[in-house]
Protein backbone atom coordinates (compact mmCIF):
# COMPACT_ATOMS: atom_id res chain seq x y z
CA UNK A 1 0.00 0.00 0.00
CA UNK A 2 1.31 3.36 -0.66
CA UNK A 3 -0.14 6.80 0.10
CA UNK A 4 -0.23 10.26 -1.03
CA UNK A 5 -1.36 13.50 1.08
CA UNK A 6 -3.71 15.77 -0.68
CA UNK A 7 -4.23 19.80 0.40
CA UNK A 8 -5.66 22.51 -1.51
CA UNK A 9 -4.90 26.33 -2.24
CA UNK A 10 -5.72 28.56 -4.85
CA UNK A 11 -3.62 30.69 -7.34
CA UNK A 12 -4.73 33.12 -9.99
CA UNK A 13 -4.04 31.77 -13.90
CA UNK A 14 -2.66 34.47 -16.87
CA UNK A 15 -6.12 36.13 -16.90
CA UNK A 16 -5.82 37.10 -13.38
CA UNK A 17 -8.65 34.22 -12.79
CA UNK A 18 -8.27 32.07 -9.01
CA UNK A 19 -7.65 28.62 -10.26
CA UNK A 20 -8.05 25.53 -7.74
CA UNK A 21 -4.59 23.84 -6.76
CA UNK A 22 -4.55 20.32 -4.84
CA UNK A 23 -1.08 19.97 -3.79
CA UNK A 24 -0.26 16.43 -3.49
CA UNK A 25 2.41 15.03 -0.96
CA UNK A 26 4.63 11.83 -2.10
CA UNK A 27 7.44 9.77 -1.29
CA UNK A 28 10.67 10.52 -3.24
CA UNK A 29 11.14 7.55 -4.77
CA UNK A 30 10.60 6.58 -8.73
CA UNK A 31 7.74 4.01 -7.56
CA UNK A 32 5.74 6.43 -5.00
CA UNK A 33 6.47 9.65 -7.63
CA UNK A 34 4.79 6.89 -10.35
CA UNK A 35 2.09 6.00 -8.40
CA UNK A 36 1.13 9.45 -6.90
CA UNK A 37 1.17 10.75 -10.52
CA UNK A 38 -1.60 8.36 -12.21
CA UNK A 39 -3.78 9.57 -9.07
CA UNK A 40 -2.84 12.74 -10.13
CA UNK A 41 -3.61 12.62 -13.83
CA UNK A 42 -7.02 10.59 -12.88
CA UNK A 43 -8.52 13.89 -10.54
CA UNK A 44 -6.98 15.87 -13.72
CA UNK A 45 -9.07 13.93 -16.24
CA UNK A 46 -11.93 14.10 -14.19
CA UNK A 47 -11.78 17.53 -12.89
CA UNK A 48 -10.03 19.74 -15.65
CA UNK A 49 -10.54 22.85 -13.87
CA UNK A 50 -8.46 21.77 -11.28
CA UNK A 51 -4.48 22.01 -11.15
CA UNK A 52 -2.13 19.20 -9.23
CA UNK A 53 0.89 20.26 -7.52
CA UNK A 54 3.32 17.10 -6.39
CA UNK A 55 5.37 17.88 -3.32
CA UNK A 56 7.84 14.99 -3.07
CA UNK A 57 9.20 14.48 0.56
CA UNK A 58 11.29 11.95 2.46
CA UNK A 59 10.25 9.34 4.97
CA UNK A 60 11.93 7.64 8.23
CA UNK A 61 11.85 4.52 5.90
CA UNK A 62 13.67 6.40 2.88
CA UNK A 63 16.57 8.31 5.48
CA UNK A 64 17.23 4.76 7.35
CA UNK A 65 18.88 2.87 4.70
CA UNK A 66 21.23 0.51 7.04
CA UNK A 67 18.80 -0.96 9.16
CA UNK A 68 16.44 -3.23 8.93
CA UNK A 69 12.62 -2.55 8.45
CA UNK A 70 11.90 -4.88 10.84
CA UNK A 71 14.86 -3.04 13.61
CA UNK A 72 13.89 0.63 13.57
CA UNK A 73 11.13 0.20 15.85
CA UNK A 74 8.55 2.12 14.52
CA UNK A 75 5.34 1.81 12.64
CA UNK A 76 4.27 3.67 9.43
CA UNK A 77 7.47 4.19 8.15
CA UNK A 78 7.11 5.18 5.08
CA UNK A 79 3.90 6.71 5.69
CA UNK A 80 4.33 8.55 9.00
CA UNK A 81 5.25 12.00 7.16
CA UNK A 82 2.44 11.40 4.66
CA UNK A 83 -0.06 9.96 7.71
CA UNK A 84 -1.99 7.16 7.82
CA UNK A 85 -3.50 5.91 4.14
CA UNK A 86 -7.73 6.97 4.12
CA UNK A 87 -8.60 6.88 0.83
CA UNK A 88 -7.83 3.63 -1.41
CA UNK A 89 -7.92 3.08 -5.29
CA UNK A 90 -8.43 -0.09 -7.37
CA UNK A 91 -5.86 -2.63 -5.94
CA UNK A 92 -3.41 -4.17 -7.81
CA UNK A 93 -1.81 -7.93 -7.96
CA UNK A 94 -1.16 -7.93 -4.12
CA UNK A 95 1.25 -10.90 -4.63
CA UNK A 96 4.62 -11.07 -3.79
CA UNK A 97 7.02 -11.68 -6.59
CA UNK A 98 10.38 -13.60 -7.30
CA UNK A 99 13.27 -12.00 -9.37
CA UNK A 100 15.82 -14.45 -9.93
CA UNK A 101 19.62 -13.34 -10.62
CA UNK A 102 20.10 -13.46 -14.51
CA UNK A 103 22.52 -16.25 -13.56
CA UNK A 104 19.83 -18.36 -12.27
CA UNK A 105 17.00 -18.06 -14.95
CA UNK A 106 14.69 -20.21 -15.83
CA UNK A 107 14.64 -21.54 -12.23
CA UNK A 108 12.28 -20.92 -9.40
CA UNK A 109 12.67 -21.14 -5.43
CA UNK A 110 11.46 -24.76 -5.72
CA UNK A 111 14.27 -25.30 -8.39
CA UNK A 112 17.16 -23.17 -6.98
CA UNK A 113 20.28 -24.77 -5.32
CA UNK A 114 20.43 -26.08 -1.69
CA UNK A 115 21.80 -23.08 0.35
CA UNK A 116 21.20 -20.40 -2.12
CA UNK A 117 20.99 -16.40 -0.36
CA UNK A 118 16.79 -14.70 -1.48
CA UNK A 119 17.27 -11.46 -0.71
CA UNK A 120 14.00 -9.59 1.11
CA UNK A 121 13.74 -7.11 3.59
CA UNK A 122 10.37 -8.43 5.19
CA UNK A 123 10.19 -10.43 8.38
CA UNK A 124 5.99 -11.46 6.92
CA UNK A 125 8.42 -13.40 3.62
CA UNK A 126 11.18 -14.55 5.42
CA UNK A 127 9.37 -16.72 8.16
CA UNK A 128 6.93 -17.96 5.20
CA UNK A 129 9.21 -18.72 2.91
CA UNK A 130 11.69 -20.32 5.15
CA UNK A 131 8.86 -22.76 6.44
CA UNK A 132 7.99 -23.67 2.51
CA UNK A 133 11.88 -23.80 1.14
CA UNK A 134 14.25 -24.85 4.26
CA UNK A 135 16.73 -25.77 1.64
CA UNK A 136 17.11 -21.71 1.06
CA UNK A 137 18.83 -19.07 2.90
CA UNK A 138 17.43 -15.32 3.32
CA UNK A 139 19.25 -12.61 4.03
CA UNK A 140 18.07 -8.41 4.86
CA UNK A 141 18.14 -6.40 1.62
CA UNK A 142 17.46 -2.34 1.48
CA UNK A 143 16.91 0.24 -0.90
CA UNK A 144 14.40 1.15 -3.34
CA UNK A 145 12.90 -1.13 -6.16
CA UNK A 146 16.06 0.28 -8.57
CA UNK A 147 18.59 -0.15 -5.74
CA UNK A 148 17.50 -3.89 -5.18
CA UNK A 149 17.54 -5.42 -8.70
CA UNK A 150 21.32 -3.19 -9.11
CA UNK A 151 21.98 -5.59 -5.99
CA UNK A 152 20.88 -8.46 -7.36
CA UNK A 153 21.67 -7.85 -11.08
CA UNK A 154 25.50 -6.72 -10.61
CA UNK A 155 26.98 -8.74 -7.57
CA UNK A 156 26.68 -12.52 -6.40
CA UNK A 157 25.29 -11.75 -2.91
CA UNK A 158 22.20 -13.02 -3.57
CA UNK A 159 20.26 -15.72 -6.09
CA UNK A 160 17.00 -13.68 -6.17
CA UNK A 161 14.95 -11.22 -3.96
CA UNK A 162 11.10 -10.96 -3.36
CA UNK A 163 9.33 -8.11 -4.16
CA UNK A 164 5.49 -6.68 -4.44
CA UNK A 165 4.23 -8.20 -7.91
CA UNK A 166 2.61 -4.46 -8.09
CA UNK A 167 5.65 -2.29 -7.77
CA UNK A 168 7.35 -4.10 -10.23
CA UNK A 169 4.38 -3.58 -12.72
CA UNK A 170 3.82 0.16 -11.72
CA UNK A 171 7.56 0.29 -12.63
CA UNK A 172 7.11 -0.95 -16.20
CA UNK A 173 9.46 -4.05 -14.92
CA UNK A 174 7.19 -6.97 -15.27
CA UNK A 175 9.55 -8.96 -17.77
CA UNK A 176 11.69 -9.43 -14.09
CA UNK A 177 9.33 -11.42 -12.19
CA UNK A 178 10.21 -15.05 -12.74
CA UNK A 179 7.76 -16.27 -10.45
CA UNK A 180 4.75 -15.17 -8.45
CA UNK A 181 3.98 -16.49 -5.50
CA UNK A 182 0.62 -17.18 -4.57
CA UNK A 183 -0.90 -17.96 -1.10
CA UNK A 184 0.57 -21.82 -0.68
CA UNK A 185 3.80 -19.75 -0.40
CA UNK A 186 3.77 -16.50 0.97
CA UNK A 187 0.41 -14.46 1.86
CA UNK A 188 1.08 -11.21 1.15
CA UNK A 189 0.84 -7.55 3.69
CA UNK A 190 -2.10 -6.30 4.62
CA UNK A 191 -3.07 -3.30 2.13
CA UNK A 192 -0.31 -4.66 -0.61
CA UNK A 193 -1.02 -3.78 -4.54
CA UNK A 194 -3.40 -0.88 -2.87
CA UNK A 195 -2.88 2.59 -3.41
CA UNK A 196 -4.01 5.23 -0.93
CA UNK A 197 -4.95 8.80 -1.04
CA UNK A 198 -4.61 10.96 2.30
CA UNK A 199 -7.15 13.76 2.56
CA UNK A 200 -7.80 16.09 5.69
CA UNK A 201 -10.97 15.34 7.43
CA UNK A 202 -12.65 18.84 6.50
CA UNK A 203 -11.13 19.02 3.35
CA UNK A 204 -15.22 17.40 1.95
CA UNK A 205 -14.84 18.93 -1.25
CA UNK A 206 -11.78 17.17 -1.80
CA UNK A 207 -13.17 13.68 -0.59
CA UNK A 208 -15.48 13.93 -2.94
CA UNK A 209 -13.39 14.19 -5.47
CA UNK A 210 -11.27 10.89 -4.85
CA UNK A 211 -14.03 8.63 -3.99
CA UNK A 212 -14.72 8.57 -7.22
CA UNK A 213 -11.65 6.63 -7.38
CA UNK A 214 -12.64 3.97 -4.88
CA UNK A 215 -12.83 0.37 -5.93
CA UNK A 216 -15.49 -0.95 -3.62
CA UNK A 217 -14.43 -4.54 -3.24
CA UNK A 218 -10.76 -3.43 -2.78
CA UNK A 219 -12.04 -1.33 -0.05
CA UNK A 220 -13.87 -4.34 1.43
CA UNK A 221 -11.04 -6.68 1.57
CA UNK A 222 -8.40 -3.65 3.19
CA UNK A 223 -10.70 -3.07 5.73
CA UNK A 224 -10.96 -6.46 6.29
CA UNK A 225 -7.25 -6.59 6.30
CA UNK A 226 -6.15 -4.05 8.01
CA UNK A 227 -8.66 -4.36 11.15
CA UNK A 228 -7.25 -8.16 11.41
CA UNK A 229 -3.62 -6.75 12.27
CA UNK A 230 -4.62 -3.63 14.20
CA UNK A 231 -6.28 -6.42 16.34
CA UNK A 232 -2.86 -8.26 16.72
CA UNK A 233 -1.57 -5.00 17.38
CA UNK A 234 1.19 -5.94 14.47
CA UNK A 235 3.69 -4.24 12.10
CA UNK A 236 6.77 -4.57 10.60
CA UNK A 237 8.49 -6.49 13.59
CA UNK A 238 6.52 -9.08 13.23
CA UNK A 239 5.40 -11.24 10.65
CA UNK A 240 1.43 -11.52 9.95
CA UNK A 241 0.24 -11.92 6.60
CA UNK A 242 -3.47 -12.36 4.91
CA UNK A 243 -5.69 -13.80 1.77
CA UNK A 244 -8.81 -12.06 1.14
CA UNK A 245 -11.14 -12.48 -1.87
CA UNK A 246 -14.91 -11.87 -2.61
CA UNK A 247 -17.02 -14.35 -4.46
CA UNK A 248 -20.66 -14.70 -5.02
CA UNK A 249 -21.08 -11.77 -2.01
CA UNK A 250 -19.19 -13.40 0.16
CA UNK A 251 -15.47 -12.17 2.16
CA UNK A 252 -13.24 -14.45 2.12
CA UNK A 253 -10.34 -13.75 5.06
CA UNK A 254 -7.34 -16.06 5.71
CA UNK A 255 -5.12 -14.30 8.45
CA UNK A 256 -2.02 -16.28 9.83
CA UNK A 257 1.24 -15.13 12.23
CA UNK A 258 4.16 -17.22 11.92
CA UNK A 259 7.37 -16.94 14.08
CA UNK A 260 10.53 -15.35 12.76
CA UNK A 261 11.95 -19.20 11.11
CA UNK A 262 8.57 -20.00 10.28
CA UNK A 263 8.11 -23.65 12.09
CA UNK A 264 5.67 -22.02 14.47
CA UNK A 265 2.52 -20.60 12.96
CA UNK A 266 -1.38 -20.30 13.36
CA UNK A 267 -3.82 -19.75 10.21
CA UNK A 268 -7.10 -19.90 9.72
CA UNK A 269 -10.19 -18.41 7.73
CA UNK A 270 -13.17 -17.04 8.03
CA UNK A 271 -15.71 -15.39 6.08
CA UNK A 272 -18.93 -12.61 5.83
CA UNK A 273 -21.89 -11.81 3.69
CA UNK A 274 -21.73 -8.65 1.96
CA UNK A 275 -24.90 -6.86 0.07
CA UNK A 276 -22.58 -4.90 -2.47
CA UNK A 277 -24.66 -1.99 -2.17
CA UNK A 278 -22.92 1.13 -4.01
CA UNK A 279 -25.39 3.62 -3.01
CA UNK A 280 -24.78 5.69 0.31
CA UNK A 281 -27.17 5.03 3.20
CA UNK A 282 -30.50 7.20 3.71
CA UNK A 283 -29.76 10.11 5.98
CA UNK A 284 -26.06 9.17 6.51
CA UNK A 285 -24.51 12.80 6.65
CA UNK A 286 -21.55 12.29 8.55
CA UNK A 287 -18.33 10.16 7.03
CA UNK A 288 -17.87 7.33 9.46
CA UNK A 289 -14.43 5.51 9.29
CA UNK A 290 -13.46 2.23 9.27
CA UNK A 291 -9.59 1.11 10.27
CA UNK A 292 -8.70 5.00 9.14
CA UNK A 293 -10.80 4.40 5.65
CA UNK A 294 -13.24 7.17 4.63
CA UNK A 295 -15.60 5.50 1.58
CA UNK A 296 -18.44 7.27 0.75
CA UNK A 297 -19.28 5.29 -2.64
CA UNK A 298 -18.93 1.86 -0.76
CA UNK A 299 -21.89 0.79 2.06
CA UNK A 300 -21.27 1.33 4.95
CA UNK A 301 -23.02 -1.62 6.51
CA UNK A 302 -20.61 -3.64 4.44
CA UNK A 303 -17.32 -2.10 5.55
CA UNK A 304 -18.77 -2.57 9.11
CA UNK A 305 -19.04 -6.27 8.60
CA UNK A 306 -15.29 -6.42 7.15
CA UNK A 307 -14.20 -4.74 9.62
CA UNK A 308 -15.82 -7.27 12.15
CA UNK A 309 -14.17 -10.10 10.25
CA UNK A 310 -10.68 -9.05 10.66
CA UNK A 311 -11.70 -8.48 14.24
CA UNK A 312 -13.22 -11.96 14.67
CA UNK A 313 -10.26 -13.40 12.77
CA UNK A 314 -7.48 -11.81 14.99
CA UNK A 315 -9.54 -12.99 17.83
CA UNK A 316 -9.63 -16.61 16.64
CA UNK A 317 -5.91 -16.40 16.05
CA UNK A 318 -5.46 -14.88 19.68
CA UNK A 319 -7.27 -17.63 20.62
CA UNK A 320 -5.12 -20.28 19.53
CA UNK A 321 -1.66 -18.74 20.54
CA UNK A 322 -0.98 -16.10 18.48
CA UNK A 323 -0.33 -13.83 20.57
CA UNK A 324 2.65 -15.98 22.45
CA UNK A 325 3.98 -16.32 18.78
CA UNK A 326 3.95 -12.88 18.40
CA UNK A 327 5.53 -11.61 21.78
CA UNK A 328 8.59 -14.18 21.47
CA UNK A 329 9.14 -13.15 17.34
CA UNK A 330 9.17 -9.12 18.85
CA UNK A 331 11.85 -10.42 21.62
CA UNK A 332 13.70 -12.58 19.28
CA UNK A 333 14.17 -9.26 16.63
CA UNK A 334 14.75 -6.44 19.14
CA UNK A 335 17.75 -9.31 20.29
CA UNK A 336 18.92 -9.61 16.43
Amino acid sequence: MSAASAATAGSEDGNGKVTRVIRVGSRKSQLARIQTDSVAEKLKDLYPEVHTEIVAMATTGDKILDTALSKIGEKSLFTKELENALERNERENPHDAVVLHPKNAGKTLHTLPEKSVIGTSSLRRAAQLKKRFPHLEFKDIRGNLNTRLKKLDEKDDFSAIILAAAGLRRMGWESRVSQLLGPEDCMYAVGQGALAVEVRARDRDILDMVSVLHDPETVLRCVAERAFLRHLEGGCSVPVAVHTEIKDSQLYMTGAVFSLDGSDSIKETMQTSLVMDTQEEEGSSDDPQHVGITARNVSSRDQASAEKLGVDLACLLLSKGAREILTVARQLNDAR
